[in-house]
């Protein structure tokens, strides 16, 4: 279990062939890129949370049956500088770091001083995403890192703050038909004032314009703002929901202390200590009207809960039907201190490690309904669903979900259905330690589950790829790159038939694999395009 956290990952820059067993579509041509913490130590120095570990990317790419792998480290400004002074010497989230005593700490005294915000790291480990025609390794702050899908080069490097007022962003937007991405974010104190940003970036490829640098951001659109409840204290968020019609955003009571950002570095504390959990108060459910631009009046909320992924989202007879992944409490984050996360099981439990189990919960948002309806009574009408809404006094509406599923994780769904009704979702299966240790298949209109899993096997976040001429939703296969922790197995490339959830075929790769967070699917022919 150790090994799946600590130490650094061998990186592969040239292609390594996979041994294949069972079969591997002939019809997926394509890369599967994936991102996430690959270095954990820096000369004698160790980061103290996963999350915080230097950037490795990696591919996993299909021809004729066949697959091919490589990895890289993301050849960041932060991964350049910790690896010129052989320690970490860049701050990340879970760990405050220090400039060598040796060198002129007042400059970065100085920096601290004059900034209410401090310049974040551009280790960006935490997803790909697309804008434009380009692909861009992100993490949840102004900064992203381009880079090349085929040979996993970092290219330029993008600050969000050069064309929007964003100290945060997501790292998981979402895409309409046409290509257009979406986002949200942060704006902090900008003019006295804390504000979510929702973003609209045009699909627009820099050889279709006379200006061949960041065209896309430069035509972005603030499609619309949401004031901050409070200035210096804005809600911590990791993803939003998206239909043909509306935005969900889910301003939950996990939020960031600014002041104590501000001056963590001189007391010694690290930027994962500004958020804190606020379990007595509401979680406040926002729904941005696209084509108005305009916030819906009416104010819903639920019971404190933290979320960080969205699972789906569409509308039905007048509803917000929408799912998430969802906490009793903010326990995850510091499970994954690595103080915590490289426990056995039997130290785990010992030492009373509780957390929080995940659960994938169903709301109903009545976005048409009678204004005389009578308080107290549910105003959600859908037959298939539990959840409902209750009308409150000064047009609050309290919202109870209803529970899907139980111990589930980093939820995929066929893409052509978001923002449409849907009826499967593929996720990581979570037991009482917050590790993946099974893939699971949900069926959202029958509640029943399909699983995958292994001994010593350790699945990431399952990617669905649709087949040629799908005609239904689980028409495609399933990827999954799986460490194995037995001594006599290498760690593989897994491809499931989504729709039987039978293994098709693994390819074996002898290199040195990583837990991974989050990555996408490219296929061939979008890949092509960019020769």
């Amino acid at each position: 279990m150790q090994s799946l956290f600590t130490g650094n990952k061998r990186e592969n820059p040239e292609p390594v062939k996979a041994e294949i067993q069972g079969r591997i579509p002939q019809w997926l041509h394509g890369t599967l890129i994936r991102n996430g913490p690959g270095m954990h130590k820096i000369g004698d120095t160790v980061f103290n949370h996963w999350f915080d570990g230097m950037s490795l990317l990696h591919s996993f790419t299909f021809e004729n049956g066949e697959v091919s792998y490589r990895s890289k480290y993301l050849q960041s400004d932060t991964y350049k500088t910790n690896i010129e002074a052989n320690r970490i010497v860049v701050s990340e989230f879970g760990t405050m770091a220090y400039p060598d005593p040796c060198k002129n700490i007042f400059s970065k005294a100085f920096s601290y001083l004059t900034h209410v915000i401090p310049d974040f790291t551009d280790n960006c480990l935490i997803n790909i995403i697309k804008y434009g025609g380009d692909y861009f390794a992100s993490s949840e702050v102004n900064y992203i890192r381009k880079i090349d899908p085929r040979s996993l080069e970092t290219l330029d490097k993008v600050d969000y703050r050069k064309y929007l007022p964003l100290n945060l962003a997501t790292s998981h937007p979402h895409y309409d038909r046409n290509g257009n991405t979406y986002n949200m974010g942060t704006s902090i104190a900008e003019k006295g004032k804390t504000k979510y940003l929702f973003v609209k970036i045009p699909n627009i490829k820099p050889e279709q314009t006379d200006d061949k640098k960041d065209t896309c951001f430069k035509n972005c659109e603030i499609l619309c703002s949401i004031p901050c409840h409070s200035l210096l204290n804005p809600s911590y968020y990791h993803s939003f929901g998206m239909t043909e019609n509306y935005i969900i955003f889910i301003e939950q009571p996990l939020k960031l202390d600014i002041l104590k950002m501000a001056t963590a570095y001189f007391k010694g504390v690290n930027w994962a200590s500004c958020l804190t959990w606020q379990p007595n108060n509401k979680t406040y459910i926002h729904i941005i009207d696209k084509k108005t631009k305009k916030l819906l009046p009416t104010k819903f909320y639920t019971d404190a809960l933290v979320v960080y992924h969205h699972v789906n989202a569409y509308e039905e007879d007048n509803h917000i039907v929408f799912d998430i992944i969802a906490y009793e409490d903010n326990s995850l984050y510091q499970l994954f201190y690595l103080k915590n996360i490289t426990l056995s099981d039997r130290e785990f439990e010992a030492q009373g490690k509780g957390f929080s189990l995940p659960s994938c919960k169903r709301f109903a948002i009545p976005v048409e309904y009678d204004k005389n309806t009578d308080m107290g009574v549910n105003m959600v009408k859908l037959q298939d669903t539990t959840a409902y809404a209750l009308k409150e006094k000064d047009e609050y509406v309290y919202c109870k979900p209803e529970v899907l599923f139980e111990a589930v994780e980093l939820p995929r769904i066929n893409y052509d259905y978001n923002g449409l009704k849907y009826r499967y979702i593929y996720a990581s299966g979570v037991h009482w330690k917050p590790i993946p240790t099974k893939i699971l298949k949900c069926d959202v209109q029958t509640r029943s589950c399909l699983e995958w899993r292994e001994e010593n096997c350790w699945p990431a976040e399952p990617v669905f790829v649709k087949a040629p001429e799908a005609k239904d939703e689980d028409d495609g296969v399933l990827l999954s790159s799986v460490i194995s922790t037995d001594a006599k197995k290498s760690s593989f490339l897994l491809v499931l038939d989504a729709k039987t959830f039978k293994e098709l075929g693994r390819a074996s790769i002898s290199a040195d694999l990583h837990l991974d967070l989050h990555g996408m699917f490219i296929p061939e022919e979008e890949l092509s395009t960019k020769q």
